[in-house]
């Protein structure tokens, strides 16, 4: 199996912790385990650091310096895949955008893909 970074949405638009923002966050997380179960029916193992490191009792995605870390974490564990996938259904994040770059930066392959369709 090839091995892949799921670039994603996590967090929301709206004020973090606020009820809309953890709906926005529920709804993202929905999404990139159908972005996952794409990857899987592709042939690839997919690594989704932001599905693991904000877990509950892991780190808390609202503190900035937890969020940093996850990034820096996701970033060491993701120079190790072969390609980075980027799902663009509902745009680019900023925290994607970080991602993209980090990517090209280290000289990773980066690929643009659209779920089309998909079940909330």
């Amino acid at each position: 199996m090839r091995l892949v970074v799921i670039e994603s949405p996590f967090a929301g638009t709206s004020k973090p912790g606020s009820p809309e923002w953890m709906g926005e966050v529920r709804y993202n997380i929905k999404y990139l385990r159908a972005c996952m179960a794409d990857c899987l029916a592709r042939g690839e193992a997919p690594f989704a650091s932001h599905a693991l490191y904000t877990q509950p009792g892991v780190l808390d995605d609202t503190i900035p310096v937890e969020r940093e870390k996850g990034i820096l974490a996701g970033f060491a564990w993701g120079e190790k895949a072969e390609a980075r996938v980027v799902y663009t259904d509902q745009g680019i994040s900023s925290g994607m955008k970080a991602g993209i770059v980090h990517a090209e930066g280290i000289g990773q392959p980066v690929e643009m893909r659209k779920l089309g369709a998909w079940d909330v």
